[in-house]
């Protein structure tokens, strides 16, 4: 995995808008020409570490239904608590069709397996061709944790049997990514998302959730070296109070001990940009990687380059320059029915932060070198 050895390099969390026009996305000709463009749009906007903006899929987490056997359960709408104190705009946000058809999703009813590799394989083919060789690339993937917290278990005696048949599936999908010489970004949202479904928890029983989801994902990747891994984390990709979220500093130090040599996270929005003081006092392990978010991804505001340079530079200054990598909090179009940014301003947050990387770099390098 490149890292910030000389400047500080850019990435982002996955899902880009997919191009006008695209049409079906079961048209590989449609699909390759989309992930064309989308290549290069990153490069354009100044991205070090591109992928294909997973506009094949429609999510980040519940394309699997179409690779994965198991699925025809009734669906379970899931439930977000946060909202109680703010009726009328839980109302006015989950009044929304296209969201409510996004929060129900079908059950696990039988039996998980991998159904073959010709989907993941299609869209290693049409990045590759894309990208070329000249630049790191990277791919995701959806994590056994967020497939069991879309898509709840109806048909497993208890839900560590069915993370653990979810990580056996995926394996498969892990491992080809891999094979084909991409990173392999696994999509972890449940790790604090989880927090907000369901019953609710005290902190060390969420953190026994949270270490046996990543239990799941070590096994799942255990053929892969760290440094060809990164994970991401969310408190969910929505504008809302968020004033409930579990706290970075309450499950930091179990993210950091899994495998994945890079974590992304969010860094930028309102309610959890303070966090970079976290690692003041978490020390990051020798060899691992921070992605923070210096772009919020729910907002059409464009962030000025200063701001970035000087999110970025909060993190050099705690964790070394080498060990930062400038993302976003969440992916642009992490459902295709659902873009809360207007793609062309998307398109110039990116820009913006490959300027923010590039003032924060003379900085970094230049008082370290002074």
């Amino acid at each position: 995995m490149k890292t910030s050895t000389e400047r500080v390099l850019t990435t982002h969390t996955g899902s880009l808008p997919r191009p006008a026009g695209m049409g079906d996305r079961h048209d590989q000709q449609a699909v390759r020409a989309a992930v064309a463009e989308t290549v290069r749009r990153q490069r354009d906007a100044g991205v070090d570490i591109v992928n294909d903006g997973e506009v094949s899929k429609p999510s980040y987490a519940t394309y699997v239904t179409e690779r994965l056997s198991g699925f025809t359960g009734e669906p379970v709408p899931l439930q977000l608590r946060g909202f109680e104190a703010f009726p009328e705009f839980a109302q006015k946000m989950f009044a929304d069709p296209g969201l409510a058809a996004i929060m129900a999703n079908p059950s696990c009813d039988g039996p998980v397996a991998y159904l073959g590799t010709s989907l993941v394989d299609a869209d290693i083919a049409n990045l590759r061709e894309a990208a070329g060789e000249a630049t790191e690339v990277f791919m995701s993937a959806a994590s056994p944790g967020v497939i069991e917290m879309f898509m709840p278990n109806r048909y497993y005696p208890a839900t560590e049997d069915y993370l653990f048949a979810l990580a056996d599936a995926m394996k498969q999908e892990y491992d080809a990514i891999h094979q084909a010489g991409l990173v392999l970004q696994l999509d972890c949202p449940d790790l604090a998302c989880e927090w907000a479904i369901g019953p609710q928890m005290t902190t060390a029983e969420f953190r026994r959730v949270v270490a046996k989801r990543l239990e799941a994902l070590d096994h799942a990747t255990r053929d892969i070296p760290p440094d060809r891994l990164r994970m991401h984390l969310c408190w969910g990709n929505y504008e809302g109070p968020h004033d409930t979220d579990v706290p970075l500093a309450d499950i930091i130090d179990l993210v950091l001990a899994a495998r994945p040599m890079a974590v992304s996270f969010e860094a930028a929005n309102p309610r959890h940009e303070h966090e970079w003081t976290v690692f003041e006092e978490v020390k990051l392990p020798e060899g691992k990687v921070v992605i923070p978010g210096v772009l919020d991804s729910t907002t059409n505001y464009i962030e000025h380059p200063e701001l970035v340079a000087q999110r970025i530079a909060r993190y050099a200054g705690v964790v070394g320059r080498e060990n930062v990598i400038a993302g976003s909090d969440c992916g642009f179009a992490t459902f295709a029915a659902f873009v809360p940014v207007d793609p062309k301003i998307t398109w110039a947050k990116l820009a913006a932060m490959a300027e923010g990387a590039r003032l924060a770099s003379q900085e970094l390098w230049r008082t370290r070198t002074a």
